[in-house]
């Protein structure tokens, strides 16, 4: 009995070689990919994971190195830093409490917005950061602080 083992390969050049193979195996090698990115695009437990490892890191550098906060409040706050870094998983958490996901299929982007009000009588600057979730991958399109409306309003 003869047998024959078809490679990969062996599966292009018979679509290449009959009509319209290629763009057959084009749309066929496309649909593959499109299923492939369908299953691997980043759900909300997965991008709430990324805000504790990169958007807190992020989030740090806008408040504690940049000039969001008030010159009081930095004061009183002692070691900036410190405290982002040692409340990382709860402010992970808000992050992804106060995100939106735009569901694409093969990809996703998340609008996350927190702040801008008033803390102790201090205004809280509002950040705002847009990720684009791909293939597993997640990346930050747009991330910022800015002072918050209450602390704008009071401004002459």
């Amino acid at each position: 009995m003869y047998q024959r083992t078809i490679t990969l390969p062996g599966v292009a050049a018979a679509f290449q070689s009959s009509p319209g193979g290629t763009a057959l195996l084009a749309v066929l090698g496309a649909g593959l990919a499109g299923t492939a990115l369908v299953f691997s695009n980043p759900g909300p437990s997965e991008f709430e994971g990324f805000a504790a490892e990169r958007l807190v890191d992020v989030l740090e550098t806008e408040l504690c190195q940049g000039d969001a906060l008030p010159g009081l409040m930095r004061m009183a706050l002692g070691d900036c830093s410190r405290l982002v870094q040692d409340q990382r998983l709860p402010i992970a958490r808000l992050v992804g409490r106060h995100s939106r996901r735009l569901d694409l299929g093969v990809a996703s982007v998340y609008r996350s917005e927190l702040g801008g009000g008033m803390l102790l009588g201090w205004p809280v600057p509002r950040f705002r950061a847009t990720v684009l979730a791909v293939a597993g991958h997640f990346l930050i399109l747009q991330a910022d602080t800015s002072p918050s409306e209450t602390r704008r309003q009071q401004q002459p």
